[in-house]
């Protein structure tokens, strides 16, 4: 007698050019799949990275705030409101906009994210910004956000040499007195970060009484849940309550949903998996097809059917698993050089290389389960 995984090795090694065309059909489809998923994280994570570095257990908004490329603005008093809550420790506002940067030295202009924060309390949790507050009490003074990309000029060399430098920040004199690091995202290639009196010389056609996100720290032991209940149904309905995690979902659902960009890659993704599965499915149809008088010749032997689909499910296994291995080493060399080129946090992760061998095997199996009507076919009558 046969035994089952030694027989299904035989047909999946006998023929070495189908083998390898299998095998290169799987990792293309891994790698396709691979790069639509690194990309949609890439994505999320790089545009929630600005949100998980606030300081803060709760968060006011505007209800039709959707994104930090396009602020929805409210009146600054409904901070002052929620500052008299119970529970409540501080408030601080932050301001959002995008500006133009004027590169130093090559004179070109570029979209940036501008951060206004009051340099009195703490808004980031990214100890080069706190440590370095001083530095933008000083009206025109910023941070520049030494990970942002090389086009908007030298500017971590230029300060390590010479400790600041002037360039211009929507037609104004800035003055870049510090560093920070934050990273670039699909909303914007670089961040700066100014007092809000700055802030408000960027953009005077901005109204003082309105902030566009509300910090709000709880005193220790607080509950957040009860005071995020207690705040929302007290405060009018112009302004909405949320957690840190729950912003940050905001930011993640726009780019998910309203934009064709989180389309785009879910899409690649599906069209990845469907080319795998085609690219299996005419394998192995076409090994059942070429050796259908041998499997014919073990049914007459007395193998069932059973025994027969066990063995093309594993056939399916073992594709799944010798495409899958140098799709996966591709794939990461294709994100180092996409997070090189692009400054995006692209990097493989555990839990997206088992998602994508799960589907993989999915992809593998359910090829074999569409193959086995061929199998089925195989009657020993044939061949006598």
């Amino acid at each position: 007698m046969f035994r089952k995984t030694p027989l299904a090795w035989l047909q999946v090694t006998r023929e070495k050019t189908r083998l390898a065309v299998a095998i290169a059909g799987i990792a293309f489809a891994d790698i396709l799949i691979f790069v639509q998923l690194g990309f949609r994280d890439a994505l999320f994570d790089s545009a929630i990275k600005p949100h998980q570095s606030l300081q803060t257990d709760l968060v006011l908004i505007n209800p039709q705030f959707e994104t930090f490329a396009a602020v929805k603005s409210f009146k600054r008093d409904r901070l002052y409101q929620a500052q008299g809550f119970e529970g409540v420790k501080s408030v601080t506002s932050l301001h959002i906009d995008i500006g133009r940067w004027r590169n130093p030295t090559n004179r070109t202009t570029r979209a940036i994210l501008i951060f206004g924060v009051d340099p009195g309390n703490i808004t980031f949790n990214l100890p080069d910004v706190n440590k370095q507050l001083d530095k933008i009490q000083m009206f025109n003074h910023a941070l520049f956000d030494q990970s942002s990309r090389p086009e908007y000029g030298d500017i971590a060399q230029i300060i390590q040499k010479e400790s600041s430098l002037e360039t211009e920040l929507n037609k104004r004199n800035i003055q870049v007195s510090g560093l920070f690091t934050l990273g670039t995202s699909f909303t914007a290639d670089g961040n700066v970060i100014v007092s809000d009196s700055t802030f408000m010389n960027l953009f005077p056609e901005r109204k003082t009484d309105e902030i566009d996100v509300g910090l709000i720290t709880l005193k220790p032991g607080a509950d957040i849940k009860k005071v995020q209940s207690m705040l929302q149904a007290t405060l009018p309905n112009d302004v909405k309550v949320l957690t840190l995690a729950e912003f940050a979902e905001i930011e993640k659902a726009y780019w998910a949903n309203a934009t064709p960009i989180g389309f785009i890659f879910g899409f690649g993704t599906i069209i990845g998996f469907i080319v795998g599965l085609i690219i299996v499915y005419q394998i192995l149809y076409s090994d059942v097809s070429d050796h259908l008088a041998e499997y014919a010749t073990l049914k007459a032997m007395g193998y069932s059917d059973r025994y027969l689909v066990g063995v093309l499910i594993q056939e399916a296994l073992l594709l799944a698993v010798l495409g899958f291995l140098p799709g996966i080493v591709i794939a990461n060399g294709m994100y180092s050089l996409a997070q090189s080129a692009t400054l995006l946090p692209i990097i493989m992760t555990t839990n997206r290389a088992v998602v994508v061998l799960g589907l993989t095997i999915v992809m593998c199996t359910g090829s074999g389960a569409i193959a086995l009507r061929k199998l089925q076919s195989a009657d020993p009558a044939d061949i006598f």
